[in-house]
C-alpha cells in the first residue's frame, strides 16, 4: 500500500491523501481498472449513494457507463472490503418492500473525503449520512467481533416507511433509526413505530445527537455517543 502522512494532524489532509493514492491509484496498480480517472469519478458518484438504496441503473446513467462497468467497479470495492451492502428485513413480511440493497463505504470518514462540497450541498445532510454510516460500522464490528449470528439489514417498504438498521438474532430483535438532530421529534418515530406495528417483539431504539436518555412511545432514544460506547457493548451476544 502507498504511504500515508499520518503524522498530519489533520485528520481531513489524512482521508484526502488516502482516497487520493490508496482507492484511487492503488488500485488502478493493482490494474483492477483500466483508468483511474474513470474510476475516480464513480468513487464521488458512489459518496452520494452512502446509506441510500442501489440503484445501478441510475448509478449506469449518472456515470454514463454501462452497468456491466458500474456492476464490475462496485464488486472491486466489496472485494477490498472498501464498501458493503445491507438487504432488507423480510422476515414474515406484511408489508410490500423495496428489492434494492442499501449501499455504505467502510468509513465515515473515507465517505466525507470523497463526497463533494459547494454551494448546493446541505451540510447536514452530509453530516446525516456521515452518522448513520458511523452507528453501522459500529454495529458491523461488533458482530464481527463477538463472531455472533446477527443480521444486520434495514426496513424500506415500497410506501416509503423506513428503519435504518435491523438487529436480529437468536435473542436479539432491535430496529433502530439514526438522526442528525440534537432533539426528537414525534415524525422521528414514525418508522419506528410502524415496524413495531408488524413486529411487537422488537426493541425500538433512535440515536439522536442530543443530550439526555428517554423514552417516547416505546421507543429508547440515546444519545448516540453514549449508544456507542456504553450501550451498544452490552447488547447481548449469541
Amino acid at each position: 500500500m502507498l504511504p500515508l502522512a499520518w503524522d498530519n494532524t489533520s485528520p481531513e489532509a489524512v482521508l484526502t491523501t488516502y482516497t487520493a493514492l490508496y482507492l484511487k491509484e492503488e488500485i488502478q496498480a493493482e490494474g483492477l481498472v483500466r483508468n483511474a480517472g474513470d474510476f475516480a469519478g464513480f468513487l464521488e458518484v458512489m459518496s452520494f449513494s452512502h446509506g441510500s438504496l442501489l440503484d445501478l441503473n441510475t448509478i449506469s446513467s449518472e456515470c454514463n457507463f454501462s452497468r456491466s462497468t458500474v456492476s464490475n467497479y462496485l464488486q472491486i470495492l466489496e472485494d477490498m472490503l472498501l464498501t458493503y451492502t445491507l438487504n432488507v428485513f423480510t422476515k414474515k413480511a406484511k408489508r410490500a418492500l423495496t428489492s434494492h440493497p442499501k449501499f455504505y463505504l467502510f468509513d465515515a470518514g473515507v465517505f466525507q473525503a470523497l463526497r463533494p462540497g459547494g454551494p448546493l450541498e446541505r451540510p447536514e445532510e452530509i453530516n446525516g449520512a456521515a452518522l448513520e454510516g458511523l452507528v453501522a460500522q459500529h454495529l458491523k464490528a461488533r458482530i464481527d467481533d463477538r463472531q455472533s449470528d446477527y443480521e444486520l439489514t434495514f426496513r424500506r417498504t415500497r410506501g416509503g416507511s423506513e428503519v435504518d438498521f435491523v438487529l436480529y438474532g437468536k435473542d436479539c430483535f432491535i430496529a433502530f433509526e439514526v438522526k442528525n438532530g440534537d432533539a426528537v421529534s414525534r415524525n422521528d418515530l414514525s418508522g419506528l413505530k410502524a415496524f413495531k406495528d408488524d413486529y411487537p417483539e422488537a426493541k425500538l431504539f433512535l440515536l439522536y445527537r442530543g443530550h439526555g436518555s428517554l423514552m417516547q412511545d416505546e421507543v429508547l432514544c440515546v444519545p448516540v455517543q453514549e449508544f456507542l460506547l456504553n450501550v451498544l457493548p452490552s447488547l447481548p451476544s449469541s
